[in-house]
């Protein structure tokens, strides 16, 4: 199992080994020993069309989540944005394609919203989360904030959105969801 540093150091991408014969394949998918996390939870998603986006999302403390998260069937971009108050990397953000091909993971850190656009139709997403899900400390931040600069791959006429992430405030405009040294 390999484990990359991206350009946010505590940001990883996971590519697990897959090995395979003729009847197909064995992979471990996390191991302690390579990313040494206690997860609590397995969250799995499907989205039909291309283009649909999930995101930014993130818990605020005390039930902030770190996330590894993998993509089962189809591609997915995947972003995880720093909103960690006095990070040197506050405000900037990570995207990964993650697919069924790649076989890649991306781990996103406590401390980050994270969100991702199918590339594909008929897209499958599994994560694992350090936390459990807390509607009391969910929370979000626009996937179109000009501020972050995402450059999302979404079709010309928009991406399929809820009605949640439709509304999302920039990140400008909510308080420091991770004030320094919260995380």
């Amino acid at each position: 199992m390999n484990v990359i540093p991206q350009s946010i150091p505590d940001v990883l991408v996971v590519e697990p080994r897959r090995h395979g014969d003729a009847r197909g394949f064995f992979s471990e998918v996390w191991k302690a020993s390579a990313l040494p996390v206690a997860f609590v939870q397995d969250n799995h998603s499907f989205s039909a069309q291309k283009g649909v986006l999930r995101g930014l999302h993130f818990q605020r403390p005390p039930t902030a989540q770190g996330k590894l998260v993998r993509c089962t069937r189809g591609a997915i971009l995947d972003v995880a944005v720093d909103i960690r108050a006095g990070s040197p990397t506050y405000g900037r953000h990570v995207a990964v394609e993650l697919s069924a091909e790649n076989w890649r993971q991306l781990w996103v850190p406590r401390g980050f919203a994270h969100g991702f656009v199918t590339l594909t139709e008929d897209v499958e997403v599994l994560y694992k989360v350090d936390a459990e899900y807390d509607p009391a400390t969910d929370a979000g931040i626009a996937w179109d904030d000009p501020e972050l600069g995402i450059a999302w791959p979404v079709p010309p006429e928009g991406p399929v959105l809820s009605e949640k992430d439709r509304k999302a405030p920039r990140l400008r405009d909510i308080a420091p969801p991770f004030p320094a040294g919260s995380v």
